[in-house]
């Protein structure tokens, strides 16, 4: 099965409404797989290694609290930008989610996140 991961990337720059950058991130090794987008104010892969941090601490905590459910998302938001991880749940996804940068005047947060789920079910990788 070949990787789709470039044109899933590209799609989700062009169509979710106020995308800085995306990425898909393998949290096992804090390695972006495939990036589209971000530049000198944005590098997309500091932030796939510092999100693996995030990701990483949040699955321990649920682990720890003994919270048998999976994280759909985890949302960071700055003055300017949001910063949306979604975890990939599915069989060949796991140990990877997609990290999504928004300039916050122009996102639609609950429209990014649907769309951003929806890429979940896409990706072959």
């Amino acid at each position: 099965m070949a990787s789709n991961i470039e044109p899933i990337l590209k799609d989700a720059m062009t169509s979710i409404e106020g995308a800085i950058g995306v990425a898909l991130v393998d949290y096992t090794s804090g390695m972006a797989l495939g990036t589209i987008g971000g530049g000198k104010d944005l590098d997309l892969t500091v932030a796939a290694a510092g999100n693996t941090d995030v990701v990483r601490a949040k699955v321990r905590t649920m682990e720890m609290l003994g919270l048998k459910d999976e994280i759909e998302d985890i949302l960071i938001t700055l003055g300017t930008q949001y910063h949306l991880i979604r975890l990939l749940n599915k069989r060949q996804g796991q140990g990877m989610f997609l990290y999504l940068a928004l300039d916050k005047a122009r996102a639609n947060l609950a429209m990014a996140r649907h769309q951003l789920k929806g890429y979940e079910g896409e990706l072959e990788v």
